[in-house]
This record gives C-alpha cells, sequence and structure tokens, in this order.
C-alpha cells in the first residue's frame, strides 16, 4: 500500500495522479517539498523523540551531580544521528521513498551508513552506564556482555550481515513487499538502522563492547567494506530488470521515468558509498591517533613515576 501524506491529496501545484491500486501518488518531486512537508504519524518519529529525550535526561542527571558530559558527544547523537534519520523519514523526504527508488536510496544511505556513525560517536551506552542505578546499570552491562551481543558485534559476523543484506532485500521479492505493506517498509527502515548500529559500534564507537579489535585490524575491515557500495550501485544501475518489479511503473508519473530513476538510484549508492566509506576511514584514523597519543602519555607518567621512586630510594639510601 503507498503511503502518501495526506497534504499531497490537497495540493494545487499538480493535478494528483492514480496509481494503479487507486491511491493517489505525490506531484513532482522538489527541494520545496522536502523542506515543507512532514510526517508524524509514524512509530519512528515517537521512537526518536523519546531517544533524544532520554539521552539529554543522561546529560542533565550527570551536571546535576557535577560531572561533565563531552559537548560534541551530545551533538553528534541529536544532529546528525537522530536528526539525520528525521530528515529521511519524518520530513518531505519521506513521502517520495516508495514513489522514487532514489528517494529511497537516500534512505538506504543515510540509515545504514551515516546516521549510525554519529549514534556511535554519541556513546549512549556509556551515558546510561554512568546515569542509571545500580540494578538497571547491571542489566545493561549484562546484555552488552550477553552472547547474543558478543556474536553479532564480532566484526566479522557484522560485516557479513552489513554487506549480504542489501543484496537479498533489492535482488529477491522482498523490496517489491516492502514497497506494496506500510509496515514492512518501516520494518526495512528499522532494519538499515539496526544493521548499521551492529557495523559500526565495534569500529567506530565510543561504548565498551566485548571483543573490541585493536585499531590496524578495524582499519583493514573498513577497506574491505568501501567497495561493496560501489558493486551494488554499479550491478544497480546496469540492471536490465525493474527493482520492485511492475511497482513503479504502474504509479504512470508524468515527471519520473523508473529506468532513468533507477540509474540516479545506482548512482547515488555508489557515489555516495565512496564518500562515506572514505570520511568513516578518516574518522577512524583520527581515532586511533588520539589511542596512541592517549598510550604515549600514559607511559611517560609511568615512567616518571618509576623514575620518582628511583631517586627517592637514592635519596634514602
Amino acid at each position: 500500500m503507498l503511503h502518501v501524506d495526506p497534504i499531497f491529496a490537497a495540493t494545487s501545484v499538480a493535478p494528483a495522479t492514480l496509481a494503479a491500486g487507486g491511491e493517489t501518488v505525490p506531484p513532482p518531486f522538489t527541494v520545496a517539498r522536502v523542506l515543507t512537508e512532514t510526517r508524524l504519524d509514524s512509530w519512528l518519529a515517537l521512537g526518536l523523540v523519546l531517544a533524544a529525550g532520554l539521552y539529554l535526561y543522561g546529560v542533565y542527571r550527570l551536571r546535576l551531580r557535577g560531572d561533565r558530559w563531552p559537548v560534541v558527544r551530545t551533538v553528534c547523537f541529536l544532529v546528525p544521528g537522530l536528526g539525520g534519520i528525521a530528515a529521511v523519514t519524518v520530513s518531505g523526504l519521506g513521502a517520495y521513498d516508495t514513489t522514487l527508488l532514489s528517494v529511497h536510496m537516500v534512505q538506504h544511505m543515510v540509515l545504514s551508513m551515516i546516521a549510525p556513525i554519529f549514534l556511535a560517536l554519541g556513546a549512549p551506552v556509556t551515558l546510561a552506564l554512568r546515569t542509571l542505578p545500580v540494578r538497571p546499570r547491571k542489566r545493561l552491562l549484562a546484555i552488552v556482555h550477553s552472547r547474543i551481543a558478543r556474536v553479532y558485534s564480532f566484526p566479522l559476523v557484522a560485516f557479513a550481515i552489513f554487506v549480504v543484506n542489501p543484496f537479498a532485500l533489492y535482488f529477491t521479492g522482498l523490496y517489491e513487499i516492502t514497497l506494496r505493506h506500510e509496515w514492512a517498509h518501516e520494518l526495512v527502515h528499522a532494519h538499515f538502522i539496526m544493521t548499521g548500529c551492529v557495523f559500526f559500534w565495534p569500529l567506530l564507537g565510543l561504548d565498551p563492547l566485548p571483543g573490541r579489535w585493536p585499531y590496524p585490524a578495524r582499519a583493514l575491515l573498513m577497506l574491505l567494506s568501501v567497495p561493496f557500495h560501489t558493486v551494488l550501485g554499479l550491478t544497480i544501475m546496469q540492471s536490465t530488470t525493474l527493482l520492485g518489479g511492475d511497482w513503479y511503473p504502474s504509479l504512470h508519473l508524468s515527471w519520473s521515468d523508473p529506468w532513468n530513476d533507477q540509474v540516479v538510484a545506482g548512482g547515488v549508492l555508489w557515489a555516495g558509498g565512496e564518500f562515506v566509506s572514505v570520511t568513516m576511514l578518516a574518522v577512524l584514523v583520527v581515532q586511533w591517533i588520539k589511542q596512541s597519543e592517549r598510550e604515549a602519555r600514559r607511559l611517560d607518567r609511568e615512567l616518571d613515576r618509576q623514575e620518582a621512586r628511583q631517586r627517592a630510594a637514592e635519596a634514602s639510601a
């Protein structure tokens, strides 16, 4: 079932177009509609508001007792993290996610790659461990160190899920199901977010996770993920069949050609994947350098303490 913002039905910009099933489809896609139309009637919008509220409450609790929490972490979690998810689902962009494949691919990039990176950099688990009472804190630690968490957060397992899932979605009948049923489409959104978090949290996240790999191994795994979106994007661009079966042609859009839009979608996935992969590799290198600097300072302090003890022993002798 095509889920379209009701505002489109009353628009005077262009006459409503009827899909094969009699559903109204939005008028031509413009930047203005992305900025002005919103959809606040989904469970995802409620989840974003709840997550932002809990995070800010945790920061408030820390400040009440005199503890500090880095402002950069708060900004990362709220603005490009939760804000990125809202920008492609709650805004007017979400009204076109079953109408244009290219818009769906933008959602794919943001939900599975961009937003999870900044959610991980916001360190929400660390914030929760510092603010929760003793019993909930123990439960959270038990979940973080559980066998299921160890398996899914293991980098090779997360990498396999991250790479295989899009191919299984787009090149099987699953994608057409998500276009015809709103609940399935919303489920895919949640799946994209979870897949991205599972992959990026052990590589770039600041939270304490079991079995975290050293930085050289993380950088290698990150490099291996770079060509993945290139291959997927080129495959979509060169495909001789339309993704989603006859869904897009059945919309009878006079302002968009499904074949051209699929080429644009593959290009978005290709170029966007390259850019995001190189950017997250740069973030990992910066973290690696900072960790090396902290380790060097720790060793310097230890050497200073040893020298001080040695001088004290010589003086007493």
